[in-house]
Parts: structure tokens; sequence; C-alpha cells
């Protein structure tokens, strides 16, 4: 429960914009590991990998002052399809970091990976496609929300490799025959 509140309080209460932060600039965030994180075997479980990433991903939104336009628009993000690589177990009262950036964006879905860290040391990463949808339930095209949130059109960087090969793998990709 502990990290729903977080992410109620990352979303309805966001941390400050940070002037100048670019879209495709990284954003960190530090969280401690909780007694609710853990599995019966003492170490970080997974899903709580993912709820963790919900915050941090709301905390790229606030660093980008990307609440107010996303709201303005009736607009929200969505996940897709995920996936996570695990290095090293996280325990009780780490302090982890999650650096969370933006990779790049095809006409369906944005493209987010989410490196964890430990004492400077790589614990999991995760990408997660996401999407964003209208009020109405309709899909907002992501080169509209990275316009949003970049303040200006922007060109997606080209996807590294083994993303888009992720991506078509989870049938996440743009196809041509879709309609974002």
């Amino acid at each position: 429960m502990t990290r729903m509140i977080q992410l109620a309080r990352a979303s309805l209460l966001p941390r400050r914009p940070v002037p100048g932060r670019g879209l495709l600039e990284a954003s960190t965030t530090v969280l401690r590991v909780h007694p609710g994180d853990l599995d019966m075997y003492l170490h970080v479980n997974n899903g709580s990998y993912l709820q963790m990433m919900d915050v941090a991903r709301s905390n790229l939104i606030a660093d980008l002052g990307g609440f107010a336009p996303l709201n303005g628009k009736g607009w929200y993000p969505v996940v897709a399809a995920s996936t996570m690589t695990y290095k090293r177990s996280l325990q009780l009262f780490d302090r982890v970091e999650i650096s969370t950036r933006v990779l790049g964006w095809d006409a369906r879905v944005v493209y987010i990976e989410q490196v964890f860290t430990c004492r400077d040391t790589f614990a999991a990463r995760g990408w997660v496609a996401g999407r964003f949808l209208g009020k109405d339930g309709s899909r907002v095209a992501p080169a509209d929300v990275a316009a949003l949130l970049g303040g200006t059109p922007v060109e997606s960087p080209a996807l590294p490799q083994d993303v888009a090969a992720w991506a078509r793998s989870v049938d996440v990709a743009h196809r041509e025959t879709d309609r974002a």
C-alpha cells in the first residue's frame, strides 16, 4: 500500500519542475525499500519494482512540468507493455535510485527505460511501452505528447535495436497498417 500512496502523492502533489529539463534527459527518483516491498525470501518482490517504476515515471512527468499541460488536454498515461531484467536483489531499507528516461517513440507508444541502482551498483532494468489516452478513451499520438512535454515538436531518436526488437516481439511497435 505504501507505493500506492507514493504514486498518488507523486501524481496529485507532484514535485517541482526542473528548469530546462529536456524530454530526453534522465530523471532520478530516490526511494527506500520498505517492509511491504519484500516477499517471503526477504528481498524486493517483482511487483514492487513495477510500483516503484510507476512513481519514478510520475516524477519524470513532474520534472518536465507535464502534469498541468496533460491535465489541461485531458490526457493520461497507461502502460501497454513492460519487461524487467534483475541483476542484484534489493534488501530491506536499501536506498535505491531509479533513473528514468524516454528512449523514443513511434506512432503507437513511448518507450521508457528505468534503471535501478543501489550503492552505485546496477540492480535492475525495466523497459516500458506507454500510451497516452484522452478522457474519451481515444489514443493520443506520442509525437503530440512529446511536443507538449518537450515544449516544441521534436523527432524521436532511433530506438536501440534491442528495445525495437522487444517492442516487435510483444506486439506494441507501430505497424504500417496501424492507425496511431
